[in-house]
């Protein structure tokens, strides 16, 4: 288990606390530091530019998320805490994270009845809770709407989060080129994805597979888990038995990818190399040892958050982002999926989140 006992490290690091990972994409929202642990210097925060760098009136925001149960959703919750404590001019009022869909709307609707002035929320079901969205907006509550998104932009002001489809373009495009320049012909072409039945994941496997059919490429055995270790193992260890040559593997998910390189370590398989995905610390180290199966992974910033919080306080502010001509602050912007390779890991390292 040589390749995975630095990842398991990190997954008891986070069991005290999330990390966090940087992001380019929104000039006037990034600036990041390092982070080990979850504390407000660590996570990555931005001091703002120009005039939205001057405090403003005085807002109170409120932020909803899922239970921190993951590495990249307890980075999501430690960026917009430390986010918040960057402005003087902001009171952040958050809820405890849950994944009980019926207590995160219960929360949400205390946040409105306190008169918050602005929301920000990463559903734990978009679909579910787009109804107490639509109610804030409603009573004239801006709602930013972070990661997964509600079925109506009648829902939400601004929404801002990654890109999925691109996320498995960048991973297919990798994969593509290095198979190429290995002169590897006829490739098997594993993939193991989130949980299927959400809409990000099936836009991450569309675009893969997308990226790979655009070079003459296809899918090959694809075998979902759920974004936890003991999915990610269970998923990879019934993909390896069944398939007994595999060329490359993407793996969406690289908290999840903790279980699957266990799982490769203990079939003792290393004829392939792997993509992750979102950008964990543990796996930069990995790529950047490279020693191991793991050649790169594809970004999926909780940096987000942070960018959120500040798109927050714009929005109740009257402001804009200031490298912007126009008066408003856009309803919708996408972050960008960077591939980290051996090549440039050490520019992406200090800002990855612990799995």
């Amino acid at each position: 288990m040589a390749q995975v006992s630095g990842m398991m490290l990190g997954r008891r690091r986070f069991l005290v606390g999330g990390a966090a990972l940087g992001a380019a994409g929104v000039a006037a929202l990034t600036g990041c530091t390092s982070n080990d642990d979850d504390t407000a210097e660590n996570a990555n925060v931005s001091t703002g530019g120009g005039d939205n760098a001057a405090p403003g009136k005085q807002i109170t925001i409120g932020f909803s998320a899922p239970a921190a149960d993951h590495g990249w959703i307890g980075a999501i919750t430690t960026n917009a805490r430390a986010q918040a404590d960057v402005h003087s001019d902001v009171d952040l009022q958050a809820t405890e994270g849950t994944n009980d869909l019926s207590l995160q709307i219960s929360q949400v609707e205390t946040l409105i009845n306190d008169g918050v002035d602005v929301l920000v929320i990463l559903p734990h079901d978009g679909k579910a809770l787009t109804e107490v969205a639509r109610k804030a907006m409603d009573a004239g509550i801006p709602v930013i709407n972070l990661d997964r998104v509600f079925d109506s932009p009648l829902a939400y002001r601004t929404w801002i989060g990654g890109d999925n489809y691109g996320m498995g373009v960048a991973a297919g495009n990798y994969i593509a080129a290095r198979l190429k320049d290995n002169g590897v012909t006829n490739p098997v072409i594993a993939e193991i994805p989130g949980i299927d039945s959400l809409p990000l994941t099936q836009e991450r496997s569309k675009g893969f597979s997308d990226a790979l059919a655009a070079a003459g490429l296809k899918v090959g055995p694809r075998v979902p888990a759920e974004f936890t270790v003991e999915t990610g193992e269970r998923a990879a260890a019934n993909l390896l038995q069944a398939a007994p040559r595999i060329d490359a593997l993407w793996n969406h998910d690289d908290d999840q990818g903790i279980g699957v390189l266990s799982a490769i370590d203990a079939a003792g398989r290393d004829e392939f190399f792997m993509v992750g995905g979102a950008g964990s610390k543990d796996v930069m180290e990995l790529i950047k040892a490279d020693d191991g199966v793991v050649k790169a992974t594809v970004t999926y910033p909780p940096s987000m958050a942070s960018s959120a919080i500040n798109l927050a306080r714009l929005v109740a502010q009257g402001r804009t982002l200031s490298d912007l001509v126009e008066n408003d602050v856009p309803s919708s912007i996408t972050l960008a999926s960077a591939t980290i390779t051996k090549d440039n890991v050490d520019k992406y390292l200090k800002f990855g989140f612990a799995s």
